[in-house]
C-alpha cells in the first residue's frame, strides 16, 4: 500500500523554524512581565513609607503609565490588530488611533500652499525642547501656534508632517491634521489612486489616556465637524482646489481612539485635488519663501 501522507501544497514552503525570532518574542514578553513586577514593587513600597509615599505612588504611576502599559499594549496589539490598511492609524504602542478621514492629491509643495493659504501652521517635530514647551504653554497658558503632535502610523512609518490651527490662544484645543504620503502603486479600497491619505480631529482639552494613562491631548468625539472644517478652509481659500467625496468608504461606527476618546464618524471621505494652485502660491510655500 502506497504513503498515504499528504504533500505540501504546490508553491507553499515549510515553515521554518527560526531561533533569532522564538528569542525575541521571549525578551519581548519577559521585558513586559518584568515592567508589571516592577510596578507592583514600587506600589508595594508606597505604603511604608508615610509621606515619601506620596513621591513613590507618583513614581508608580509614571512605570505604570509610560513603560507598563504601553508595553502590554505592544504585546497584546502585535497579536490582535491587523497589520494592513483598515483606514485607521496606530499610536506608538500598536493601539487604534485616529481613523483617516481625508485624502490629497497633489504634490508635497502644492499640498504646504493649499493649508498656508488657507491658515494653518505646520507643527514642530516632537523634540525634548517642543515637548517641554507644549507641557509649559498649556500650564500657563502662553500661545504656541506651531506645537508639535504626537506620532501616528500609517504604512508603517510615522506621519510625514502636520498642519494646524490654535484656538483663541489656547494650546490645549486646536484644530490640526497628519498627513502621510501613500506608497507608490498604491490604491484605495475599490481601486482609486491618491497622492496623500490625512486624519484630522480637534483637541477639546487636556487630559488622562484611558487606555494608558499618559497625560495628553483629548479630541472631541465627532470627528466629522473635523473634516469638515479642513475641507472649508482648504477650499475657501484656494479657488483651484476641487472635492470629490467617496461616501461609504468606511462603515458609519462609534469607537474609540488610541486615548480611549469616543470617535464617531458617517464614513465618507473626501478627495482634495490641490494639484491646480498657482506657481506663486508653490514658490511661497517652498523653503526660505514668503510664509
Amino acid at each position: 500500500m502506497g504513503d498515504t501522507s499528504e504533500a505540501p501544497p504546490a508553491g507553499r514552503r515549510p515553515r521554518r523554524f527560526s531561533a533569532n525570532a522564538l528569542l525575541d518574542g521571549f525578551f519581548f514578553i519577559y521585558a513586559g512581565i518584568a515592567a508589571v513586577w516592577l510596578a507592583w514593587l514600587i506600589l508595594e513600597q508606597s505604603f511604608d513609607w508615610g509621606w515619601f509615599g506620596l513621591v513613590f505612588f507618583v513614581a508608580f504611576w509614571l512605570v505604570l503609565a509610560y513603560l507598563v502599559l504601553p508595553r502590554l499594549h505592544r504585546i497584546l496589539t502585535t497579536i490582535y490588530v491587523p497589520d494592513y490598511f483598515i483606514g485607521r492609524a496606530r499610536t506608538s504602542d500598536g493601539l487604534l488611533g485616529d481613523p483617516v478621514n481625508l485624502a490629497f492629491d497633489g504634490d508635497e509643495v502644492q499640498l504646504h500652499a493649499a493649508m498656508r493659504a488657507a491658515g494653518w501652521t505646520r507643527a514642530d517635530d516632537v523634540t525634548v525642547a517642543s515637548s517641554w514647551r507644549i507641557v509649559a504653554s498649556t500650564v500657563t497658558g502662553r500661545s504656541y501656534d506651531e506645537a508639535p503632535v504626537s506620532p501616528l502610523f500609517l504604512f508603517g512609518r510615522q506621519q510625514d508632517f502636520a498642519y494646524q490651527q490654535e484656538v483663541e490662544g489656547n494650546p490645549a484645543k486646536r484644530h490640526h491634521v497628519r498627513f502621510w504620503r501613500t506608497p507608490d502603486g498604491w490604491l484605495l479600497p475599490g481601486g482609486r489612486r491618491v497622492g496623500w491619505l490625512a486624519a484630522g480631529t480637534f483637541d477639546r482639552a487636556v487630559g488622562f489616556s484611558l487606555f494608558t494613562l499618559q497625560i495628553t491631548h483629548k479630541i472631541d468625539a465627532d470627528i466629522d465637524v473635523e473634516r469638515d472644517h479642513i475641507v472649508a478652509t482648504v477650499l475657501g481659500a484656494n479657488p483651484q482646489a476641487t472635492v470629490d467625496v467617496l461616501d461609504d468608504f468606511s462603515t458609519g461606527y462609534h469607537s474609540r481612539n488610541g486615548g480611549g476618546d469616543s470617535i464617531s464618524t458617517d464614513g465618507g471621505l473626501p478627495v482634495l485635488d490641490v494639484s491646480e494652485v498657482p506657481l506663486a502660491a508653490i514658490d511661497e510655500a517652498r523653503p526660505g519663501g514668503a510664509s
